[in-house]
């Protein structure tokens, strides 16, 4: 990456970094990525605060960088084979918690992406929450961002989907 396309990436990164807020909902520490410029698929991760007296449950995302938005969550499958499947009850964020939305867990899957994900450009994506309702937030490309722990790389290319369920290999 050139020196001009790291310092654009990462004032983007810093600017919209900046925490999105909406019914005593906050999103913090955004970020998208993809597992390269020919991928199909591409995921949101952040961390949900939620600074009200009541429990509340992201339920929904829409973005149009992509086919299809969904909530995915990893489970330990058959085999021990981790799946990535869609989250048909939304992610709980508990009253004054938070949830976190991570690589190997909870996410936003972004599936039938538009055009590649390009370091540095912004995913406008809409989180549906049942208490707080909608909230349009602003997501930067970082694909040069590691996982936490020192996870490896996911691979997103090699996923099978189908009836709203992802499965790694052949």
């Amino acid at each position: 990456m050139s020196v001009r396309k790291t310092i654009t990436a990462a004032l983007a990164t810093a600017f919209f970094a900046a925490p999105a807020l909406a019914g005593g909902i906050t999103i913090e520490d955004a970020y998208a990525r993809s597992s390269g410029p020919t991928a199909k698929t591409g995921a949101a991760f952040f961390i949900i605060r939620n600074d009200t007296d009541q429990d509340d449950r992201l339920i929904g995302a829409r973005s149009d960088v992509a086919k299809k938005t969904e909530l995915h969550t990893h489970i330990h499958g058959e085999n021990g084979v981790m799946q990535m499947r869609r989250d048909e009850d939304g992610f709980p964020v508990p009253a004054h918690g938070t949830h976190q939305l991570k690589r190997g867990g909870d996410h936003v899957m972004l599936m039938g992406l538009k055009k590649p994900l390009k370091d540095g450009e912004i995913v406008p994506i809409v989180l549906v929450f049942e208490k707080a309702g909608e909230l349009a937030i602003e997501v930067p490309v970082d694909l040069e961002r590691m996982p936490e722990g020192g996870m490896g790389e996911m691979k997103m290319d090699g996923m099978k989907m189908g009836d709203g369920e992802m499965k790694t290999g052949n």
